[in-house]
């Protein structure tokens, strides 16, 4: 990765491409996604939400920037792969809770 990032934050982008486990571990227990106007929220609506875009789509996602926004951290990263609009940077914005993610919201 190109930017520095919190453990979590770095945990989640690694696992991002082939481990919807691994993605759903980052959050909290209660932890919500909030991606295309839908709520996933626990690890086992989150990791469901991780295999589908997964199995939709090949990707790659490169965070190139990072900046805090009050309680958020906001990650841009340039996204590549095959869905409509390609390539694409989108905003990912974090609120971490302790050592893991309570809350990603993902935006063009």
């Amino acid at each position: 990765m190109s930017v520095e990032l919190p453990p979590a934050i770095a945990a989640y982008f690694r696992a991002d491409h082939d481990d919807p486990a691994a993605v759903a571990r980052c959050f909290t227990p209660e932890g919500v996604v909030k991606d295309e106007g839908r709520l996933h929220r626990g690890p086992e609506a989150i990791a469901a939400w991780k295999r589908q875009a997964s199995a939709s789509y090949e990707y790659t996602s490169e965070p190139i920037g990072v900046e805090p926004d009050g309680e958020r951290l906001i990650v841009t990263a340039h996204v590549v792969g095959t869905f409509p609009g390609s390539p694409v940077d989108l905003r990912y914005a974090f609120t971490l809770e302790g050592a893991h993610i309570a809350l990603l919201e993902i935006a063009p």
